[in-house]
C-alpha cells in the first residue's frame, strides 16, 4: 500500500486582524483557520459562443507583478453557480500557465475559448495587492 503525499501552496502567514480578540476569533469572518478553502480547485466553463460573457472580471498580470485574479463574478452566472469567487487566482486555463501571463494575454485566451478548464485557488493575500497597481478589466 504506497501512501499518496498532496502539497499546497499555503499562502504566507499573516496575523489576525488587530480588531479581532482571541475570543472572537473562531466565530469571526475575517479569521479563517480552514486551509482546504485555500486549496487548489478545478472548474469548467461552457459557453454557447465565444461572445457569449464569461461572468466574471479579472486583474493583474506580468505587468503588474502578480497573478491573474478573479476581481468580479457576476451573480446568477454559470461561473457564480460553479463557485468562483472574488479574489480566486487563476492558475491556468486549459493547461497554459497564468500564474506569469500579461493581462491583455489572459483576457483574449479566456474569451477565445468556449471551453475553458481553469486550475484556480482563493488567495485573497495577493489579490490584496493588486488593488494599487492594476486596472480592471471586464469580461462580463
Amino acid at each position: 500500500m504506497m501512501n499518496t503525499v498532496t502539497c499546497v501552496d499555503l499562502p504566507p502567514y499573516e496575523p489576525p486582524p488587530l480588531w479581532i480578540s482571541p475570543r472572537h476569533r473562531c466565530s469571526h469572518p475575517d479569521y479563517c483557520t480552514d486551509m482546504q478553502k485555500f486549496s487548489v480547485r478545478t472548474v469548467s466553463l461552457k459557453r454557447e459562443k465565444v461572445s457569449d460573457a464569461l461572468g466574471f472580471n479579472i486583474r493583474g498580470g506580468k505587468e503588474h507583478n502578480c497573478g491573474i485574479y478573479l476581481s468580479k463574478v457576476m451573480p446568477n452566472t454559470e461561473a457564480e453557480h460553479l463557485g468562483l469567487k472574488e479574489a480566486d487566482q487563476i492558475v491556468s486555463v486549459n493547461n497554459i500557465d497564468f500564474e506569469d501571463i500579461e493581462h491583455s494575454k489572459a483576457v483574449k485566451l479566456l474569451k477565445s475559448n468556449t471551453e475553458i478548464v481553469m486550475i484556480v485557488r482563493y488567495f485573497p493575500y495577493g489579490y490584496r495587492k493588486t488593488y494599487d497597481k492594476v486596472q480592471n478589466s471586464g469580461l462580463g
